[in-house]
């Protein structure tokens, strides 16, 4: 008799939306950012050429946005996967950015890249920089969500500071946010 994959098994399982960055920091902040990527469709999939190591080349995506408002003194990009399952998201990325980008080159956010003037974080499993796509074999489609905000004061802390420390420090600062979605999945 042949088992199921362990991810058909927990497939309804998931950390869920509600518990993302973009719903617990602050809800009431102006959607105002508009952020895309020439690298995928929003909603649609994201290329091998960005999913993690040993399922693609882990190359970070390129994004753009624009509507930051004026004010704003930093930048925060995270990258969630609400639907891992485990009782929280899996963090792929930390990022704090000067607020006068308005995008960021392919592979720029990975840890590797040099001169970037990006402070990188720890994010799940104390990995610094992007980690791509790499979902549990057929656990289904999960959602990878590109969440920015931006703050109205630079965040003092060393490169070290986790999820916790990071998103603790912006409460109250949250000028404006924005998002885009895509999805990756393992057969």
């Amino acid at each position: 008799m042949k088992l199921p994959k362990p991810g058909r098994v927990i497939r309804r399982v998931h950390a869920g939306q509600h518990m993302l960055a973009w719903g617990t920091l602050a809800p009431e902040a102006p959607t105002s950012i508009r952020v895309t990527s020439p690298d995928f469709a929003e909603g649609g999939a994201i290329p091998a050429l960005h999913a993690g190591d040993g399922v693609g080349d882990n190359i970070s995506p390129a994004l753009e946005w624009s509507g930051v408002p004026v004010g704003t003194r930093q930048l925060l990009l995270m990258i969630e996967d609400p639907d891992v399952p485990l009782l929280r998201p899996v963090i792929h990325l930390i990022a704090r950015l000067d607020p006068s980008r308005i995008g960021v080159a392919r592979g720029e956010l990975n840890e590797e890249a040099e001169n970037t003037g990006i402070v990188l974080h720890p994010g799940s499993f104390n990995r610094y920089g992007y980690a791509g796509p790499r979902p549990i074999e057929a656990h289904g489609p999960h959602r990878y969500v590109f969440e920015l905000f931006a703050l109205s004061k630079s965040l003092p802390l060393p490169a070290s500071a986790g999820r916790s420390e990071v998103t603790n420090a912006t409460y109250g600062l949250i000028l404006a946010r924005g998002r885009t979605w895509a999805t990756f999945e393992r057969p």
